[in-house]
């Protein structure tokens, strides 16, 4: 599509991929009638809904600022991974209810090297795909993305245990050990999607930088202020693929505009080049403002 950017091609390509693994996956179940691979299958649901998610958020958050919102759009990415995170949490609930019905009522397999072998090819196309995202999602910044990425190598992690626990049900005739996988697998996803979700709150809660990347923030400032005083009052939250920073600079009170503006390029410049996607906000005050705490200038 014309003007569409790398991020919606992978977001839409996720949605192909998705829809293909879970043919594979149902038809696994289709073949032995095992409750813990229908689990497996039931999660790659999610994981269309959740990669159609993604793809209207990128679209979304793509959206220049406009009057109605002039910092953007990017927190729309937030809300598809919170989307996502309440849709693994419903999955592993209708798992579970599929588990109990499972283990009152055990099920003989059938066709389980049939089915394992169609479960194993779509466990390696998610593993595959899982690994991309991940390598794109950190690139670009997009929470979407890493979203998405984090879901299928939790399907990856999950689909694996199920391969393995359908082999023993198949090699050693005990069917109780098919149902009780499918309830290990509910409780896993269940821990995924808690995590997912809490993470996407915090981003929509402002959350700050990690501590490292404060330091490195901290240690630019004072490196490339030179001139100024001091820096206060540093305050960074990150919203989709931007990351913003805002401080007050002090400078000595003789120093002209045109002084200040140099430094406060130069800081940009700087944090701009480690942050890349930043937002930043400097406002300047003469030396009588001065904290003496925060940033201290080289």
């Amino acid at each position: 599509m014309p003007g569409m950017t790398r991020i919606e091609t992978i977001a839409m390509a996720s949605v192909g991929i998705a829809l293909a693994v879970l043919g594979l996956k149902a038809g696994a179940w289709w073949l032995t009638g095992s409750v813990a691979l229908f689990a497996d299958a039931l999660e790659s649901v999610v994981n269309v809904a959740a990669a159609l998610a993604a793809l209207a958020a990128i679209r979304v958050s793509a959206r220049p600022p406009d009057a109605d919102h002039p910092y953007g759009h990017a927190k729309a990415e937030y809300f598809s991974a919170v989307l996502e995170g309440a849709l693994i949490i419903v999955a592993a609930v209708l798992i579970l209810h599929e588990a109990w019905a499972a283990w009152q009522a055990p099920r003989v397999l059938e066709q389980a090297s049939a089915g394992l072998l169609v479960s194993a090819i779509a466990t390696g196309i998610n593993a595959g795909w899982a690994a991309f995202l991940f390598r794109r999602g950190r690139a670009s910044r997009s929470p979407a993305l890493l979203a998405d990425a984090r879901h299928l190598l939790s399907d990856v992690v999950t689909s694996g245990g199920v391969i393995v626990g359908v082999a023993l049900v198949a090699l050693t005739g005990q069917a109780w050990i098919d149902p009780a996988l499918a309830a290990l697998t509910a409780v896993n996803i269940l821990f995924s999607g808690w995590q997912l979700m809490r993470e996407s709150v915090g981003g929509l809660m402002d959350e700050a930088v990690p501590p490292e990347a404060l330091g490195r923030i901290r240690s630019l400032v004072a490196k490339h202020a030179e001139g100024a005083i001091e820096a206060h009052d540093l305050r960074t939250r990150h919203s989709g693929r931007f990351t913003f920073v805002e401080f007050h600079l002090v400078v000595p009170g003789d120093m002209t505009v045109t002084q200040a503006h140099e430094i406060c390029d130069r800081v940009e410049a700087a944090l701009k080049a480690e942050l890349e996607s930043a937002i930043i906000t400097i406002h300047v005050e003469p030396e009588g403002k001065a904290k003496h705490q925060g940033v201290l200038v080289l």
